[in-house]
């Protein structure tokens, strides 16, 4: 049986009277991806920095490639790669030498470095701005160069912190893209992240992290079907809303709409309950502007775990 790339086994880590993980136990098997998903706070940055040895966990065990993190940092260093969700390079070097920078730092040898630095800088697409100051870089040739750097050294265990906080949409699906392709090439990744898009497209398996406590694991698939339901969402003048709500009662469970105008119902047959839907807006008098069936997601799950959004927290952990 393969032993698992990471493995956090009941850590606790407290910060003075604030507890930042309590119990915390995970794996991730080799060439896979875990999202570890949670609001701002939940814990996840502290635990990315014990398996990474910038903190020591107070109890517990971490280890990476069977090399616990606790009593072997240096060790683990050599075999990991790190990006954060700000970019930790040097913006008064062009990209080739922060990646020049790096190698060094990690001993390799000069002509692997600069054989290494243009073969990074050619697949993140940076290849005709990497002799070029950090400071002409926009935010996602920024991000995109911290992690060749991360990958400078050729780690097989790569951790992810919130990598594409702040990017625009392009330019978090062109790392999407990157991070993929890591994965094919057989890394192991552990990925923290507030988008549940981005744990759903990536992620093979899910850890759920919330004040400190993992409160759920699995599949995105699994995680979806705990919530059980499909959501019939219909949309109806204002002035009709409340007369909506009534009538949709005898057909499903109310949930939270997006709009003011919106009525949602979370039902277990969508085919049958959109035509009782329809019938009972009908007899009530209801004017139906648009109606639409969407099966669970990640943010219903989260929501329906944690009683919030995963993006309402604001204190970092």
């Amino acid at each position: 049986m393969t032993e698992p790339a990471i493995v956090v086994d009941d850590v606790q880590k407290r910060f003075g009277e604030v507890v930042a993980l309590s119990g915390v136990s995970f794996e991730v098997e080799p060439g896979t991806v875990l999202g570890l998903l949670g609001p701002n706070g939940a814990g996840k940055t502290t635990a990315v920095r014990i398996l990474t040895s910038i903190l020591t966990a107070d109890s517990g065990r971490a280890s990476v490639l069977g090399i616990d993190v606790g009593a072997h940092p240096q060790s683990v260093r050599l075999r990991i790669g790190l990006a954060g969700q700000y970019a930790a390079v040097d913006e008064a070097l062009t990209g080739r030498e922060n990646l020049r920078m790096v190698g060094r730092l990690s001993h390799m040898s000069k002509p692997d470095v600069e054989s290494r630095a243009t073969e990074l800088l050619e697949r993140f697409g940076l290849s005709d701005a990497g002799d070029r100051a950090l400071k002409t870089y926009s935010g996602g040739m920024r991000r995109r160069l911290d992690l060749a750097a991360a990958l400078v050294h050729r780690p097989p265990v790569l951790f992810l912190d919130e990598p594409t906080t702040g990017l625009d949409p392009g330019s978090r699906l062109d790392l999407w893209g990157v991070i993929e392709e890591l994965v094919a090439d057989g890394t192991t990744l552990l990925l923290t992240t507030q988008y549940l898009e981005e744990a759903d497209r990536l992620a093979d398996n899910i850890v759920v992290i919330d004040h400190g406590s993992v409160i759920a694991e699995g599949t995105a698939a699994q995680l979806k079907s705990r919530i059980g339901s499909t959501h019939v969402e219909v949309v109806v003048p204002t002035t009709d809303a409340e007369r909506a709500r009534s009538a949709l009662a005898t057909v499903g469970t109310a949930t939270t709409a997006d709009a003011q105008r919106g009525v949602a119902i979370q039902v277990s047959d969508p085919g049958r309950a959109v035509l009782d839907a329809v019938r009972a807006l009908d007899a009530a008098g209801v004017a139906v502007e648009s109606l639409a069936i969407r099966e669970p997601t990640l943010d219903d799950v989260f929501l329906e775990l944690t009683g919030h959004a995963a993006e309402e927290a604001e204190v970092s952990a």
